[in-house]
């Protein structure tokens, strides 16, 4: 299988992407953002449509689009009193922005293919630096940010009493965020990329007893999720973002009935 050149950019970039949306995703769970996942990958979907509308690489514009949702989407859910709805209006202008973007661009049914279920298995060598470089971006912004990111995360009212700037904490993360939506895209597309960012996680927190702990577990599951669905998309020439999915339900589905057996 690594003897073929696009098996091993693939591997490798599944590798940083698993690793990044493992440690994120802790935090995403933590601050209870699966929904702004969920919409900030419906903003990418239109953000990667419109970059194929005017001639550039698809990931540019999820990133442009991600960057910028994040913020509005992010500050919307703390301020407004119908934040469901809102955001429910924001995923729907979005899609329709992104098919009206592929429409008028005149791409066919490849291009949007790869956009909402994701082309590991297409990624060049400059693609692979670019994620590689992406990834490396947001765990050093996480770094930087992690101890307060974890006060805040898991005890947000004595962050507060303790001083920590939340507002500075969040908006770092809200970029961390939007960054790892646009490169997670990469393997399994903006309709799925919340898998990634939230199973791992909700998996990890029923084993992990600390932050380490929990961040550990999601990266671990995270990877076991992408590498399987890698070789089984390799052998069976089925898509691979149906085995990534797959395989983190069926483990989050395990580890959450062995918790549940475990407390009765």
């Amino acid at each position: 299988m690594f003897q073929y050149e696009f098996m091993r950019y693939a591997f490798l970039a599944s590798t940083f992407i698993a690793i990044t949306c493992g440690i994120v995703g802790v935090y995403v769970v933590a601050r209870s953002y699966a929904f702004l996942a969920h919409t900030l990958s419906e903003i990418g979907f239109a953000g990667a449509a419109f970059a194929v509308f005017i001639g550039i690489a698809p990931l540019w514009g999820m990133l442009l689009f991600t960057l910028l949702g994040s913020i509005g989407v992010g500050e919307l859910s703390l301020h407004s009193d119908q934040k469901e709805s809102s955001i429910s209006a924001i995923s729907a202008l979005f899609i329709g922005l992104g098919v009206l973007f592929l429409a008028i661009s005149g791409s066919n049914s490849r291009y949007a293919t790869n956009i909402l279920f994701g082309s590991i298995i297409g990624v060049d060598k400059q693609g692979v630096i670019q994620l590689v470089v992406l990834s490396v971006i947001v765990l050093l912004m996480i770094l930087l940010v992690q101890r307060n990111l974890n006060f805040d995360s898991f005890d947000h009212i004595g962050a507060i009493a303790h001083g920590v700037h939340t507002s500075f904490v969040g908006i770092v993360f809200l970029i961390s965020l939007a960054m790892s939506v646009a490169i997670g895209a990469q393997i399994v597309g903006s309709l799925l990329v919340f898998i990634l960012l939230t199973l791992p996680s909700s998996t990890a927190r029923h084993i992990g007893r600390t932050i380490p702990a929990m961040i550990a577990w999601s990266v671990f599951f995270a990877l076991v999720g992408v590498w399987a669905g890698l070789y089984l998309g390799f052998i069976t020439n089925w898509p691979v973002t149906f085995f990534i999915a797959t395989i983190e339900v069926v483990i989050y589905l395990v580890v959450y009935g062995i918790h549940v057996v475990k407390h009765r």
